[in-house]
């Protein structure tokens, strides 16, 4: 294994984000049609927080979220994604190691970090992320 791999190699460029002005009907939305869990939030060109799955199904009452029935907006309508999002982001650099951003979620309860250079969104590395390069691994 490749103990000084950056996380550059492995994380996603192809960034899904979503504006602080969205509602959460938009953000679900986005999950179900990209097939993913994590949404960054933004204002203008800033990471304001990150949006999970897991984020949205703690505020609703669903039983199968694959259904084809759409989720009680109501729910959605009382709150925004502000109220909703991650705030307090702790965001890796493309530069450090896979080993940096494994310690760091290994630590905390998120699966997804914001990857930032300069102050700018570059890429999101997840969990999933860590697990697939371990896999190609053996």
């Amino acid at each position: 294994m490749k103990k000084r791999e950056l996380v550059s190699k492995i994380m996603s460029t192809d960034l899904i984000t979503v504006n602080h002005t969205n509602n959460l009907v938009d953000a679900e939305k986005l999950f179900k049609e990209n097939s993913i869990r994590h949404i960054p939030v933004v204002n203008g060109d800033d990471i304001i927080g990150m949006l999970s799955l897991t984020d949205l199904l703690r505020i609703t009452f669903v039983d199968d979220y694959s259904s084809e029935d759409n989720v009680d907006t109501a729910v959605y309508s009382m709150l925004s994604i502000e109220q909703v999002m991650v705030k307090n982001l702790i965001s890796v650099k493309s530069t450090q190691t896979i080993k940096e951003v494994v310690e760091i979620l290994a630590k905390n309860e998120f699966h997804a970090l914001p990857v930032v250079d300069d102050s700018k969104l570059v890429g999101i590395v997840t969990t999933t992320d860590i697990l697939n390069y371990l896999l190609k691994q053996y």
